[in-house]
């Protein structure tokens, strides 16, 4: 598989990584449908045979019991994969999430150890501030950052949708390697915010997160009630009545445009992230899905393929709020 250089700081990965979020569910409830252990583990086998070792998880996702299945999905090949994972909600000594987020420095010790622990490993190759913790300086929780790599215990150090202001703090204390946002046809506030431009020119690496629109740009999606009954986006605005059915029309064109293309939608929105530069991590726990995301990579788009989707959905459309107003409250 073709390889990205991520930031400046030296991580090589491959172009297109795999989101691990919904190959566990959530407390009590699912993450994208219900979980299959075996068939999420085949899917993390599966990336690796085709070139894909790029892996991304969190300490919240389970809570903890996503880390946990990396590490027995990864046993005897840690070698041969890159893994990433976050801190930043969180997490008691009963393992239950307190929806505070903490980036206190000895906060930041205590869930790298917790993580290292989960994931059976001596060493994370990226690890990502989750959310900003606003009642804590940047500086300290990048600092704590900078003594794990000290450590050995990381390799290179991320935050997640941060502003640019707190990108430019965060990289004076220790070069950050690389930034993740949500970001797809339907979510461009990055762009509109100047992220990514402060990105480039401090030389940091964007990854995407959810860059098929949570399903939305699947395809699979064509009623709310196609939705399982306890999905988490039933609660985000996107997915309710307001925006739903004007999305769906998008959606529509943008399949119209990959059928032409005799490829899925879900391909296009991909090879789209790529062409600019931007690393895709799209979650999936089935080989078939991983399949057709990792041929993505080899889709070509001219200038006019990108003109033509653009104008489907123009920078500025608005699909609906990625997150309910508590989470949206939590972005920098």
């Amino acid at each position: 598989m073709k390889k990205i250089k991520l930031g400046s700081e030296g991580l090589v990965l491959p172009v297109i990584g795999l989101g691990c979020m919904g190959m566990t569910g959530f407390e009590e409830g699912n993450m994208y449908g219900e979980a299959d252990e075996q068939e999420a583990i085949a899917t993390i086998h599966r990336s690796l045979e085709l070139g894909g070792n790029f892996l991304d998880t969190a300490d919240l996702y389970g809570p903890l019991k996503n880390e946990q299945l990396i590490a027995k999905a990864i046993a005897g090949n840690r070698d041969k994969y890159i893994l990433a994972t976050k801190f930043g909600w969180e997490i008691d000594d009963n393992d239950k999430v307190t929806w505070a987020i903490n980036g206190k420095k000895e906060y930041v010790k205590k869930a790298v150890e917790r993580s290292l622990k989960n994931l059976n490993t001596d060493y994370i190759d990226l690890y990502y501030m989750h959310r900003l913790d606003k009642n804590t300086p940047i500086e300290e929780t990048v600092e704590a950052m900078s003594d794990l790599v000290k450590e050995g215990k990381v390799g290179y150090i991320g935050l997640s949708e941060v502003s640019s202001e707190t990108v430019k703090r965060a990289h004076a204390v220790h070069p950050v390697t690389a930034v993740q946002s949500e970001y797809s046809l339907f979510e461009r506030t990055v762009e509109e915010r100047d992220v990514l431009k402060t990105l480039e020119e401090l030389g940091i690496g964007f990854v995407a997160y959810s860059p098929l629109g949570r399903g939305f740009l699947s395809g699979q999606i064509r009623t709310i009630d196609d939705l399982p009954e306890n999905d988490f986006r039933r609660a985000i605005p996107r997915f309710q009545e307001a925006h739903f059915y004007k999305n769906i029309e998008l959606v529509k064109a943008i399949e119209a445009m990959a059928e032409e293309k005799k490829i899925t939608s879900s391909q296009l929105a991909l090879a789209w992230i790529m062409s600019k530069g931007i690393l895709p991590i799209p979650g999936t726990k089935r080989r078939k899905y991983l399949e057709q995301n990792i041929a993505s990579a080899e889709i070509p788009l001219s200038e006019a393929d990108l003109s033509k989707l653009e104008n489907i959905v123009p920078l500025g459309t608005d699909t609906g709020k990625p997150y309910d107003e508590f989470s949206m409250g939590l972005i920098d």
